[in-house]
C-alpha cells in the first residue's frame, strides 16, 4: 500500500508541471502571481504541487500557502466536499464564511473559517490551534481544479488575506 501511495504521489506531481519563477508559481497550467511577503520554496510532502511561503510578524515559523492539483474530471472533489472537509478540522463549528470570487469571468471559491483548528499531516496526530483562521481556494482550470489552502492565527492571516485573495486570482486577471 505504502507503495502504491509513493507512486501515486510521483505521478501527481509530474502532471501537475509546477514551475516556480520570481513572483511566479505555475500550477497546473495557471500562473499564480504573488509579491512580498511570499516566496516559492520546494514542496514536500505528498500530494502537494507548489507551496509558497511567507515570512511574517507573529509566527515563529513561515505560513505556507499549499497548492492541489489532481488532475482529471472530479479530481480532488467538487466544491461543496471540499468546504465542508476543511470546516471539518476545527474542533467545533468555526466562525466560516464561503464567498464567489469573479476573477475575469472565472468563479474562486474562497473559504474563510476561523476558530480552533487542528493543525497537521492528514494522516497524522493533530495539534488543536487556538484562535487560528484557514484560507481555501477552490480555483478552476481547464479540466479539475486546483487548491490553495493556508492556515495561521487569526491576526496574521488577516494581515495578509488581501495578497491572498490577489494571488488566487491572479492567473485570470486582466
Amino acid at each position: 500500500m505504502k507503495t502504491l501511495v509513493s507512486i501515486l504521489a510521483v505521478i501527481i506531481t509530474l502532471t501537475s508541471a509546477v514551475r516556480a519563477e520570481e513572483g511566479k508559481l505555475e500550477v497546473a497550467g495557471l500562473s499564480f502571481k504573488f509579491d512580498s511577503p511570499w516566496a516559492a520554496v520546494e514542496s514536500s510532502g505528498m500530494f502537494r504541487a507548489g507551496t509558497l511561503q511567507a515570512k511574517v510578524e507573529g509566527v515563529d515559523k513561515p505560513l505556507e500557502a499549499v497548492f492541489y492539483h489532481f488532475p482529471g474530471p472530479g479530481g480532488g472533489g467538487g466544491v461543496e466536499a471540499n468546504v465542508q472537509r476543511w470546516l471539518g478540522q476545527f474542533q467545533g463549528t468555526p466562525e466560516s464564511k464561503r464567498e464567489e470570487l469573479d476573477a475575469g469571468g472565472k468563479k474562486i471559491t474562497l473559504v474563510t473559517a476561523s476558530g480552533t483548528y487542528n493543525d497537521g499531516p492528514p494522516m497524522g496526530a493533530k495539534t488543536p490551534r487556538e484562535n487560528y483562521t484557514l484560507l481555501a481556494a477552490i480555483v478552476p482550470t481547464e479540466d479539475s481544479n486546483v487548491f490553495v489552502k493556508l492556515a495561521g492565527p487569526k491576526d496574521v492571516i488577516a494581515k495578509i488575506m488581501d495578497g491572498f485573495k490577489k494571488m488566487v486570482t491572479s492567473p485570470f486577471a486582466k
